[in-house]
């Protein structure tokens, strides 16, 4: 297929596609996936090998967003039945990090529901860093807070803080159908802080929010511009009591092509396959792992993830190997980039530049991230089986056959093991 020829070409160049090569790959049928999936692969395997990096969230606040986003059921006036509490002591924090690494996380990322860090949250959180780095030597500290002011990401740096996440979400064209109580823009500004402060920047996205395919290209050709070093890909799922909960608008299929287009824009990043694989990708969840080279072990933030076990089991199953904590991420062009720019992250190359991390071999500059701190990985959770219609047409999407688990629900306390 010439299409993906060319795209494998271009992904071993670092090159960016033109947006018909990417829109081209969202429109091919399932006939041709395995051929999809097989191009985006040689492609990954050039960065990255078989190594998959394992990502561990922590909720620290959970619940009681002043902020509207659609899709979070942690929203301003959201009726979702989830676990509501404020700010976890650093000791507290660090247990909990201190299960995931224990699981194979290389990555802690520490989420606060909130429109943004006050800088006494900022303080508070630099403990929490503290704490976890002197519990788990070497591990690498993601944080998620939300908008940043001024100086708030070089308090974050000078704490211990290795990356900074804040996902774009979806186009700029249809931010404002999403969220009406801070704009497209602000999430640009505050990626570029992280940037700025020479923080790891991760930003991502939420598919599944009837979008366009032109919408999905948008913003991963944004993403790349950005120059992020992470990019997780969030498959929305529609928790109830939030406005998106009747938008069920995936199939493993689709999922599997927005993966592929995303490692194709972003050949060298380190894709994130993050919140809602379990509900959307499903059986095929081993399939993705060909396309990206990251995942997140244990529950989101608010709905449980497959069991660590399963995943761990998963991953040696489809051939792959966890990324150890001295095992290098980013590739030696990346890491070498950012070295040379402390004040300016990995620096963008304007329309040739590449966005994200990744590489089999080279030295690390952090990389990764966690969800938008708005709700981008609280409305992911964990599919179970409900019963199976007896036919159903090819490519139909299929919600009745998962349903969100809440992480927590029935107990005081927010386990994330």
């Amino acid at each position: 297929m010439d299409l993906l020829n060319t795209l494998v070409d271009k992904g071993l160049r670092r090159e960016l596609p033109t947006r018909e090569e990417a829109l081209a790959v969202l429109a091919t049928s399932d006939d041709e996936l395995l051929d999809v999936v097989a191009a985006a692969g040689k492609v990954r395997r050039q960065w990255f090998g078989r190594r998959v990096k394992l990502n561990y969230l922590v909720n620290l606040k959970s619940g009681l967003c002043p902020e509207d986003c659609s899709y979070c059921s942690q929203r301003l006036g959201s009726k979702a039945e989830i676990l509501k509490y404020t700010w976890l002591k650093p000791e507290e924090a660090s247990q909990a990090a201190a299960a995931g690494v224990a699981g194979g996380a290389k990555r802690v990322c520490l989420v606060a529901s909130g429109r943004g860090p006050t800088d006494r949250d900022v303080d508070r959180v630099g403990k929490t860093i503290e704490a976890i780095k002197e519990q788990n030597e070497g591990v690498e500290v993601c944080a998620c807070l939300g908008l940043l002011s001024d100086g708030q990401a070089e308090r974050l740096r000078d704490a211990g803080a290795d990356a900074y996440n804040h996902n774009l979400n979806t186009s700029e064209a249809t931010y404002g159908a999403i969220t009406k109580t801070h704009t497209y823009a602000d999430r640009v500004d505050t990626v570029q802080k992280a940037h700025a402060a020479g923080l790891s920047a991760c930003s991502g996205l939420i598919a599944g929010m009837g979008e366009t395919d032109e919408d999905l290209v948008d913003v991963v050709f944004s993403l790349r511009e950005l120059d992020a070093d992470s990019v997780p890909v969030n498959f929305l799922i529609p928790f109830e009591g939030t406005p998106l909960a009747k938008e069920w608008n995936l199939t493993p299929q689709r999922c599997l092509r927005i993966l592929a287009m995303a490692r194709f824009v972003c050949p060298d990043v380190e894709v994130r396959l993050a919140g809602g694989r379990e509900v959307h990708l499903r059986s095929l969840q081993p399939l993705a792992l060909h396309v990206v080279n990251s995942i997140f072990l244990g529950d989101y933030l608010t709905s449980e993830g497959q069991a660590g076990q399963a995943d761990l089991d998963m991953i040696a199953d489809a051939g792959f190997e966890v990324e150890g904590a001295g095992t290098s991420t980013l590739p030696a062009h990346r890491s070498d980039a950012a070295a040379a720019a402390a004040t300016g992250g990995c620096g963008s190359n304007g329309g040739t530049s590449v966005c994200g991390s990744g590489a089999a071999t080279g030295d690390e500059a952090p990389a990764a991230g966690c969800g938008s701190a708005c709700g981008g990985c609280s409305g992911h959770g964990h599919a179970e089986a409900a019963p199976v219609p007896a036919q159903a047409e090819a490519g139909e999407v299929r919600p009745e056959l998962v349903a969100v688990r809440r992480r927590g629900a029935g107990t005081d306390i927010a386990p994330n093991a």
